[in-house]
């Protein structure tokens, strides 16, 4: 059979066409018509409910999903998303056009991405002239005189190996007579360094945890590049090198708890060692207390940085939070939380202020936006001026007070109308509840309260986006890996992507940053409230 153009249609398309279709077949054709139709119908919105084992034949069928409201929308690429976004109240029609003009000007030529001076890790090799000195004649008109000025950057970059390797060839001398063999001395700044040093752990952790390259593939690049590193040699390294990184994260657990907003959510992990324990124990006829087995992300949220922390095994994100706030001081008010309303998000012993993400309910309806086009506009018109109000708070730089009183004044009322018109769809029978979007609009009527907290309390925000983004260290471990094979392997993994994670938001080089860790480990593991990526410089600087 060859392969069908996927097509899609709203019910009032459809109920029109039977209605055009009748006159013209027989009863039998028009049931038949019908019934196909339904089938249709009902085959699209099961598989809008559909979990993951439909996952493949919804990608089928619906393509790839986007959360991009013109493509929600359905607004073309030529025009449509300036005009999406004039109806919205996004932007002016006038700063549409220059944005426009803005983006058909050719870009100019000679210009890249990064200047001479972002490459601070380069060596710099200065040029002078031979023939010519500050003071002296100028060559071409022969009256004025030269002096200096600001000089001209050129950058040459040269691959080289992420580790290297210096081979010492140290001269032996033997006697003919008693065979008494005399070895030269290695030079004294490297005599009494190890075969590896410090610096190795610190860039094996980079790639592995920071950037998802598995242990076999940077072995296969330094062999390639001449410079051998197996992969077992990489993991004793970074293995033996975390007591000091282990120590600042247990103190970063310390420092989250204190933090008045905190987000948290889960995505899925394979541990082997956790795995092969499951299946025995099903394999005896007994039901596993504990099966899943999930990474934690949480991220702490200060006035002036951010702490990342994450946590793998069967516990979900809720129960890491109880063990982050266990260290709360009891002074201190309830911590707000920000996560998606999956009861394993929430900490069960420890009282927090709850907040739930409003990108989550806005996902629900993108995801039927196809099938109720009208409805879904609705709802992602007024949260897009929402995201709209937060961004313009963002520009000004406000106060969390002041950013409180600006979303009660403008965006309070907007999602004040949305509430009164999704109750409205279901008091007036205007949505079927078990629909599509009827799911998604009760989603949004349930934990409206949750959704909105960011127009009760200062400092609030409106999704879990800042989570998300440090679960996609997780994710990216998991897609280019694809498991842990140990606990132990896991619990090294959640340090080192905390600490490196925690140094990229809190703008600290991570490499930097764990290099001091690893040159000075033993002062590391007495004092580590001193060597967090915030402060870390001021004792490298012998300063207080």
């Amino acid at each position: 059979m060859k392969e069908p153009e996927i097509v899609s249609a709203t019910q009032e398309e459809l109920d029109a066409l039977l209605a055009q279709a009748k006159p013209t077949f027989s009863a039998e054709q028009y049931q038949l018509l019908e019934g196909v139709l339904s089938t249709f119908v009902y085959l699209m919105l099961k598989l809008q409910n559909a979990k993951t084992s439909l996952k493949r034949l919804q990608r089928m069928l619906f393509g790839h999903s986007t959360e991009h409201k013109q493509d929600l929308l359905g607004l073309s690429a030529q025009g449509g998303v300036e005009a999406g976004l004039i109806a919205a109240g996004l932007v002016t029609p006038e700063v549409a056009a220059t944005q426009t003009e803005a983006s058909k000007k050719p870009r100019a030529p000679g210009h890249g991405r990064n200047a001479a001076a972002d490459y601070s890790g380069a060596s710099t090799v200065e040029c002078n002239h031979t023939e010519l000195e500050s003071g002296d004649r100028c060559p071409k008109c022969e009256k004025g005189r030269v002096y200096e000025s600001p000089p001209q950057s050129l950058v040459k970059v040269v691959g080289q190996a992420p580790l290297g390797a210096t081979v010492y060839k140290l001269q032996r001398l033997r006697c003919r007579l008693c065979d008494a063999i005399f070895t030269a001395p290695l030079p004294a700044a490297v005599a009494s360094l190890p075969k590896y040093d410090s610096s190795c752990a610190s860039m094996i952790a980079l790639l592995r945890y920071g950037s998802g390259m598995p242990h076999y593939r940077i072995e296969g690049l330094q062999a390639s590049l001449y410079v051998p590193l197996p992969d077992s040699t990489q993991w004793d390294i970074v293995s033996k090198a975390v007591p000091a990184p282990r120590a600042v994260f247990e103190q970063l657990i310390v420092q989250a708890a204190q933090a008045p907003l905190l987000h948290n959510d889960d995505t899925p992990m394979r541990v082997l060692s956790l795995m092969a324990e499951r299946a025995r124990i099903e394999a005896d006829g007994v039901k596993p207390v504990r099966k899943a087995i999930n990474t934690s992300g949480l991220v702490a949220v200060f006035g002036t940085h951010k702490v990342v922390l994450f946590f793998t095994g069967h516990d979900h994100a809720g129960k890491n939070m109880e063990r982050v706030l266990a260290h709360r001081a009891q002074e201190l008010q309830p911590a707000m939380q920000m996560c998606d309303a999956l009861a394993h998000n929430v900490a069960g012993e420890f009282k927090t202020v709850v907040a739930n993400c409003l990108a989550h309910g806005r996902r629900q309806v993108g995801d039927v936006a196809e099938q109720f086009p009208e409805a879904a506009r609705r709802v992602i018109d007024d949260l897009a001026l929402v995201y709209k109000h937060d961004a313009q708070c963002r520009g000004e730089a406000l106060s969390a007070e002041q950013r409180l009183a600006f979303h009660q004044k403008h965006s309070k009322p907007i999602m004040d109308g949305l509430h009164h018109w999704m109750s409205e769809q279901f008091e007036q029978r205007l949505v079927e509840p078990n629909s599509g979007l009827g799911r998604a609009l009760r989603y949004l009527l349930k934990h409206w309260e949750a959704l909105t907290l960011f127009l009760r309390m200062s400092g609030a925000p409106l999704d879990n986006n800042l989570c998300e983004r440090a679960l996609k260290r997780a994710i990216l471990h998991r897609k280019a890996s694809m498991f842990y094979k140990t606990v132990t392997g896991a619990e090294v993994g959640d340090v080192y992507m905390s600490l490196i994670h925690t140094c990229r938001l809190c703008d600290v080089n991570p490499l930097d940053y764990l290099n001091a860790l690893q040159r000075h480990a033993g002062e590391v593991i007495a004092s580590p409230a001193l060597w967090l990526p915030w402060n870390f410089p001021a004792q490298l600087s012998g300063g207080p």
